[in-house]
Protein backbone atom coordinates (compact mmCIF):
# COMPACT_ATOMS: atom_id res chain seq x y z
CA UNK A 1 0.00 0.00 0.00
CA UNK A 2 1.25 3.50 -0.81
CA UNK A 3 0.43 6.36 1.57
CA UNK A 4 0.97 10.11 1.52
CA UNK A 5 1.54 11.59 4.98
CA UNK A 6 1.06 15.37 5.21
CA UNK A 7 2.01 16.73 8.63
CA UNK A 8 4.17 19.69 9.66
CA UNK A 9 5.14 18.22 13.03
CA UNK A 10 8.53 16.59 12.26
CA UNK A 11 8.48 14.14 15.16
CA UNK A 12 4.95 12.92 14.40
CA UNK A 13 5.62 12.72 10.67
CA UNK A 14 8.78 10.71 11.31
CA UNK A 15 6.95 8.36 13.68
CA UNK A 16 4.17 7.80 11.16
CA UNK A 17 6.62 7.19 8.34
CA UNK A 18 8.68 4.72 10.36
CA UNK A 19 5.63 2.84 11.64
CA UNK A 20 4.01 2.49 8.22
CA UNK A 21 7.26 1.52 6.49
CA UNK A 22 7.71 -1.23 9.09
CA UNK A 23 4.39 -2.64 7.85
CA UNK A 24 5.88 -2.88 4.37
CA UNK A 25 4.04 0.17 3.03
CA UNK A 26 5.51 2.82 0.76
CA UNK A 27 5.32 6.25 2.42
CA UNK A 28 5.90 9.78 1.10
CA UNK A 29 5.98 12.66 3.58
CA UNK A 30 5.26 16.35 2.93
CA UNK A 31 5.05 19.21 5.44
CA UNK A 32 2.76 21.80 3.85
CA UNK A 33 -0.63 22.02 2.22
CA UNK A 34 0.48 22.99 -1.27
CA UNK A 35 2.87 20.04 -1.47
CA UNK A 36 0.12 17.74 -0.24
CA UNK A 37 -2.29 19.07 -2.87
CA UNK A 38 0.20 18.68 -5.72
CA UNK A 39 1.18 15.18 -4.56
CA UNK A 40 -2.45 14.09 -4.27
CA UNK A 41 -3.20 15.56 -7.67
CA UNK A 42 -0.25 13.83 -9.34
CA UNK A 43 0.19 10.32 -10.69
CA UNK A 44 2.04 8.78 -7.73
CA UNK A 45 -0.72 6.22 -7.28
CA UNK A 46 -1.44 6.69 -3.59
CA UNK A 47 -3.87 4.27 -1.99
CA UNK A 48 -4.66 6.60 0.93
CA UNK A 49 -3.92 10.24 1.82
CA UNK A 50 -3.28 11.08 5.48
CA UNK A 51 -3.73 14.82 6.00
CA UNK A 52 -3.24 16.92 9.12
CA UNK A 53 -5.92 19.62 9.33
CA UNK A 54 -3.56 22.47 10.32
CA UNK A 55 -1.02 22.39 7.50
CA UNK A 56 0.90 25.58 6.68
CA UNK A 57 0.18 27.30 3.39
CA UNK A 58 -3.09 25.49 2.81
CA UNK A 59 -5.14 23.77 5.51
CA UNK A 60 -5.54 20.04 5.15
CA UNK A 61 -9.29 20.44 4.93
CA UNK A 62 -8.83 22.84 2.02
CA UNK A 63 -6.47 20.37 0.36
CA UNK A 64 -9.16 17.75 0.74
CA UNK A 65 -11.87 19.96 -0.74
CA UNK A 66 -9.74 21.03 -3.71
CA UNK A 67 -8.69 17.45 -4.49
CA UNK A 68 -12.32 16.37 -4.54
CA UNK A 69 -13.20 19.30 -6.78
CA UNK A 70 -10.42 18.15 -9.12
CA UNK A 71 -11.97 14.69 -9.30
CA UNK A 72 -9.45 12.88 -7.09
CA UNK A 73 -11.17 9.90 -5.45
CA UNK A 74 -8.26 8.61 -3.33
CA UNK A 75 -9.46 7.89 0.23
CA UNK A 76 -8.54 10.68 2.67
CA UNK A 77 -8.15 10.43 6.43
CA UNK A 78 -7.88 13.74 8.30
CA UNK A 79 -5.93 14.09 11.57
CA UNK A 80 -6.73 17.01 13.81
CA UNK A 81 -6.73 18.30 17.37
CA UNK A 82 -10.17 19.77 16.68
CA UNK A 83 -12.74 17.52 18.28
CA UNK A 84 -16.08 19.33 18.14
CA UNK A 85 -18.97 17.94 16.15
CA UNK A 86 -19.05 20.98 13.78
CA UNK A 87 -15.37 20.40 13.00
CA UNK A 88 -15.97 16.72 12.21
CA UNK A 89 -18.94 17.63 10.04
CA UNK A 90 -16.87 20.22 8.18
CA UNK A 91 -14.17 17.66 7.49
CA UNK A 92 -16.57 15.08 6.14
CA UNK A 93 -18.41 17.65 4.02
CA UNK A 94 -15.09 18.70 2.50
CA UNK A 95 -14.73 15.16 1.16
CA UNK A 96 -12.78 13.37 3.87
CA UNK A 97 -13.57 9.68 4.17
CA UNK A 98 -12.57 9.42 7.80
CA UNK A 99 -11.56 11.65 10.70
CA UNK A 100 -9.28 10.83 13.63
CA UNK A 101 -8.73 13.28 16.52
CA UNK A 102 -5.33 13.77 18.14
CA UNK A 103 -3.92 12.24 20.21
CA UNK A 104 -4.64 8.90 18.56
CA UNK A 105 -3.67 5.27 18.97
CA UNK A 106 -1.31 4.10 16.22
CA UNK A 107 -2.99 0.72 15.91
CA UNK A 108 -6.34 2.42 15.36
CA UNK A 109 -4.84 4.71 12.71
CA UNK A 110 -3.38 1.73 10.85
CA UNK A 111 -6.69 -0.14 11.04
CA UNK A 112 -8.57 2.88 9.67
CA UNK A 113 -6.11 3.27 6.77
CA UNK A 114 -6.45 -0.41 5.92
CA UNK A 115 -10.23 -0.20 6.02
CA UNK A 116 -10.27 2.84 3.72
CA UNK A 117 -7.99 1.02 1.28
CA UNK A 118 -10.17 -2.10 1.22
CA UNK A 119 -13.38 -0.09 0.85
CA UNK A 120 -12.05 1.94 -2.07
CA UNK A 121 -10.65 -1.13 -3.79
CA UNK A 122 -14.02 -2.87 -3.58
CA UNK A 123 -16.00 0.18 -4.72
CA UNK A 124 -14.03 1.17 -7.79
CA UNK A 125 -12.66 -2.11 -9.16
CA UNK A 126 -14.38 -3.49 -12.25
CA UNK A 127 -15.45 -7.16 -12.36
CA UNK A 128 -12.60 -9.53 -13.16
CA UNK A 129 -12.94 -12.47 -15.53
CA UNK A 130 -10.68 -15.40 -16.36
CA UNK A 131 -12.48 -17.66 -18.79
CA UNK A 132 -15.92 -18.31 -17.30
CA UNK A 133 -14.72 -17.45 -13.78
CA UNK A 134 -16.03 -14.00 -12.82
CA UNK A 135 -15.33 -12.03 -9.63
CA UNK A 136 -17.22 -8.83 -8.80
CA UNK A 137 -15.35 -6.72 -6.17
CA UNK A 138 -18.33 -4.44 -5.59
CA UNK A 139 -20.81 -7.16 -4.64
CA UNK A 140 -18.06 -9.56 -3.48
CA UNK A 141 -19.60 -12.34 -5.52
CA UNK A 142 -17.89 -15.06 -7.53
CA UNK A 143 -19.36 -17.34 -10.15
CA UNK A 144 -18.18 -19.84 -12.71
CA UNK A 145 -20.55 -19.70 -15.61
CA UNK A 146 -23.98 -19.48 -14.01
CA UNK A 147 -22.94 -21.20 -10.78
CA UNK A 148 -22.37 -19.00 -7.73
CA UNK A 149 -19.34 -19.83 -5.56
CA UNK A 150 -19.29 -19.04 -1.85
CA UNK A 151 -15.86 -17.86 -0.61
CA UNK A 152 -14.73 -16.62 2.78
CA UNK A 153 -13.43 -13.05 3.01
CA UNK A 154 -9.78 -14.20 2.91
CA UNK A 155 -10.43 -16.57 0.04
CA UNK A 156 -12.18 -13.84 -1.91
CA UNK A 157 -9.30 -11.41 -1.42
CA UNK A 158 -6.72 -14.01 -2.47
CA UNK A 159 -8.65 -14.84 -5.62
CA UNK A 160 -9.16 -11.17 -6.45
CA UNK A 161 -5.43 -10.52 -6.11
CA UNK A 162 -4.54 -13.46 -8.34
CA UNK A 163 -7.14 -12.57 -10.97
CA UNK A 164 -6.16 -8.88 -10.99
CA UNK A 165 -2.62 -9.97 -11.86
CA UNK A 166 -3.53 -12.73 -14.29
CA UNK A 167 -0.49 -13.96 -16.20
CA UNK A 168 1.94 -12.71 -13.54
CA UNK A 169 3.56 -14.31 -10.52
CA UNK A 170 1.97 -13.33 -7.21
CA UNK A 171 4.42 -14.03 -4.41
CA UNK A 172 3.49 -15.15 -0.92
CA UNK A 173 4.87 -11.83 0.32
CA UNK A 174 2.44 -9.97 -1.96
CA UNK A 175 -0.45 -12.05 -0.64
CA UNK A 176 0.69 -11.38 2.91
CA UNK A 177 0.81 -7.63 2.25
CA UNK A 178 -2.48 -7.33 0.38
CA UNK A 179 -4.68 -9.89 2.13
CA UNK A 180 -3.27 -10.00 5.64
CA UNK A 181 -2.17 -6.33 5.64
CA UNK A 182 1.44 -7.31 6.23
CA UNK A 183 0.73 -9.26 9.43
CA UNK A 184 4.14 -10.82 10.11
CA UNK A 185 2.63 -13.47 12.41
CA UNK A 186 1.05 -15.23 9.44
CA UNK A 187 3.06 -18.22 8.25
CA UNK A 188 3.37 -19.28 4.62
CA UNK A 189 1.53 -22.57 5.26
CA UNK A 190 -1.55 -20.55 6.26
CA UNK A 191 -1.46 -18.92 2.82
CA UNK A 192 -1.04 -22.36 1.20
CA UNK A 193 -4.04 -23.69 3.11
CA UNK A 194 -6.20 -20.77 1.98
CA UNK A 195 -5.11 -21.15 -1.66
CA UNK A 196 -5.91 -24.87 -1.49
CA UNK A 197 -9.36 -23.99 -0.19
CA UNK A 198 -9.90 -21.55 -3.06
CA UNK A 199 -8.91 -24.28 -5.53
CA UNK A 200 -11.34 -26.69 -3.92
CA UNK A 201 -14.19 -24.25 -4.53
CA UNK A 202 -13.44 -22.67 -7.91
CA UNK A 203 -11.87 -25.66 -9.71
CA UNK A 204 -12.55 -29.08 -8.23
CA UNK A 205 -16.35 -29.12 -8.73
CA UNK A 206 -15.90 -27.98 -12.33
CA UNK A 207 -13.01 -30.24 -13.36
CA UNK A 208 -10.76 -27.25 -14.09
CA UNK A 209 -7.34 -26.01 -12.96
CA UNK A 210 -7.05 -22.24 -12.65
CA UNK A 211 -4.27 -21.56 -10.14
CA UNK A 212 -0.70 -22.66 -10.85
CA UNK A 213 1.74 -23.10 -7.97
CA UNK A 214 5.28 -21.91 -8.70
CA UNK A 215 7.23 -23.76 -6.04
CA UNK A 216 9.33 -21.52 -3.82
CA UNK A 217 7.87 -18.40 -5.46
CA UNK A 218 4.11 -18.13 -5.28
CA UNK A 219 1.08 -18.54 -7.52
CA UNK A 220 -0.20 -17.52 -10.93
CA UNK A 221 -3.51 -17.51 -12.73
CA UNK A 222 -3.13 -17.66 -16.49
CA UNK A 223 -5.54 -15.57 -18.58
CA UNK A 224 -8.36 -17.62 -20.02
Amino acid sequence: MKVLVADDEPRLASLLEQSLVELGWTVDVVADGRSAYLAGLGDAGYDVLLLDWMLPGMEGITVCRRLREAGVRTPILVLTARTTVPDRVAGLRAGADDYLPKPFDLDELVARLQALHRRARDEYDEPLAVGDLVLDPGSRRVRRGSTAIDLSAREFDILRLLMSRAGRLVTRLAILDEVWDGDTDVRSNVIDVHVASVRAKIDRPFGTSTITTLRGSGYRIDPG
